[in-house]
């Protein structure tokens, strides 16, 4: 069986400035979502996108998640913690991001951006889409780094069980690696192929909501549960509760019918 390595989450440390692996994986999702922006913007005009936009975009964006990721994680996972050492709420470097509640947050910045730049809100959601995912999988990659968010037990005959020793010497499943590969790059491949050419209005963001809620919800077959606010459960996690409506959404979003233009 593997042994995960036990990284050190401290990247770098000069004097009492530290930088963590995990603070470096939001900045590469950071800078591969202007880079692809950009990239996007340019080759589909019919986004009315420009490069200034994108920067825009990136800082509504980073607020929206930190802010929302955050309080996800206090209202969804462990309000009962936080109401008991509430100044651990603004120790976001330890990690503790819940993403459905960045993804609300998320919402809310672009609905604000989206009005103060004269765009509708799926014009917005719409684009940024298939910028998102290559940020789950750095994220992904940096609960790996961190030890956090591991699987559950696996047959120790597995080819790549992993031992968490930090937790327990039983095999496991790395299922943070799981969701770095489904959630971020195999969701990534979907949305940049599905967006390639002009869709209706909301139908690329409901495909995002499809594609993270139907790999979200089978990847957790394979991680440890969280104890969420209905309890821990390993028939139907908290996970994939905040998942099915996304799912339910999304394909609502993908099927319905234009508006027709007077």
């Amino acid at each position: 069986m593997l042994i995960h390595p036990q990284f050190d989450p401290i990247a770098l440390q000069v004097g009492p400035l530290a930088v963590r692996w995990y603070g470096l994986m939001y900045l590469a999702g950071f800078v591969a979502f202007l880079w692809l922006g950009r990239r996007r913007a340019a080759a589909q005009p019919w986004h009315g996108m420009v490069a200034q936009d994108i920067d825009d975009l990136l800082f509504y964006g980073v607020l929206g998640v930190v802010l929302g990721g955050r309080l996800g994680q206090v209202l969804f996972y462990e309000p009962g913690y936080y109401l008991s050492q509430p100044l651990e709420i603004l120790a976001v470097w330890k990690g503790g991001m819940a993403f459905h509640g960045g993804m609300l947050g998320v919402f809310v910045a672009m609905a604000l951006w989206a009005r103060k730049a004269g765009k509708t809100f799926f014009q917005v959601t719409d684009f940024i889409a298939p910028l998102v995912p290559l940020g789950l999988l750095a994220g992904r990659i940096g609960n790996f780094i961190n030890g956090e968010l591991w699987g559950r037990v696996a047959d120790a005959t597995l080819p790549w069980a992993m031992v968490f020793p930090q937790v327990d010497q039983l095999p496991r499943h790395p299922s943070p690696l799981y969701q770095a590969a489904g959630e971020g790059l195999l969701l990534f491949v979907v949305l940049w192929l599905f967006s390639a050419r002009q869709r209706g209005p909301g139908q690329i963001s409901g495909m995002f909501m499809i594609g993270y809620g139907v790999l979200r919800f089978v990847a957790e077959y394979f991680r440890e549960p969280d104890h969420g606010i209905f309890g821990l459960s390993y028939v139907v996690s908290m996970g994939q509760w905040l998942s099915l409506p996304m799912i339910v959404f999304g394909l609502w979003l993908l099927m319905r019918k234009p508006a027709r233009q007077n």
